[in-house]
């Protein structure tokens, strides 16, 4: 009778213990699965401070185009490729703005935006023909938001950058990359821009 009390006792022993090391996992993969989103929102909300920069750097491109095209009679070229290029940019950051992180979507927005900084760039080499643009107050104005604003994308690419890098860093660590492929977190692009001519800001100074 004591023999049998002991198998039933070390059964619901052996139940306890089993329970408890699956209480555990399961307690462990929310732990990873909620550490995952958290590192997956923060590249995201990263991303969308590059998004308010950007944004404000398209605003204020056709008021330059609209500021300097009165001297630059002879050159609509070339202000028709920087419009051209913005439209472009623009429609690669909305792609962007709804996938943060996607690799198409990123390499799109990285071609767009350095055929945009291209576009300025030799708009800028044109403008330095005209001697009058270097006095005209609004377009020094310009010059010095779109450098401002230049900037603060800059910052923002690296913040994005950043959090991208501890999302996939991450993900690939063992075992959390077993929670990753269950749950497909995927991999996230950085926010590159390989052309080490077009990683300068545009210089618009006139």
């Amino acid at each position: 009778m004591s023999l049998g009390l002991f198998a039933i006792g070390a059964g619901a022993l052996v139940g306890i213990v089993v329970a408890a090391v699956a209480a555990i996992v399961v307690l462990w993969a929310i732990s990873v699965y909620n550490g995952l989103v958290t590192a997956r929102n923060r590249y995201k909300n990263a991303f969308a401070q590059i998004d308010v920069q950007l944004k404000r750097r398209y605003d204020l491109i056709p008021n330059l185009v609209e500021s300097v095209k009165g001297y630059l009679k002879h050159e609509a070229q070339t202000l028709e490729a920087v419009i051209a290029a913005r439209g472009a940019a623009m429609g690669a950051n909305q792609a962007a703005s709804a996938q943060p992180g996607d690799p198409s979507a990123m390499r799109r927005l990285a071609g767009a935006e350095g055929e945009l900084s291209g576009a300025l760039g030799r708009l800028a080499v044109v403008c330095e023909a005209y001697p009058d643009l270097k006095a005209n107050q609004n377009v020094l104005a310009l010059q010095e938001e779109l450098t401002s604003t230049e900037n603060k994308i800059g910052f923002a690419r690296q913040s994005f950058n950043d959090a991208t890098t501890l999302y996939n860093t991450k993900r690939e660590m063992f075992p959390t990359n077993i929670i990753a492929g269950m749950f497909n977190f995927g991999e996230a692009s950085l926010f590159e821009i390989t052309n080490e001519a077009e990683k300068a800001a545009p210089k618009i100074s006139f």
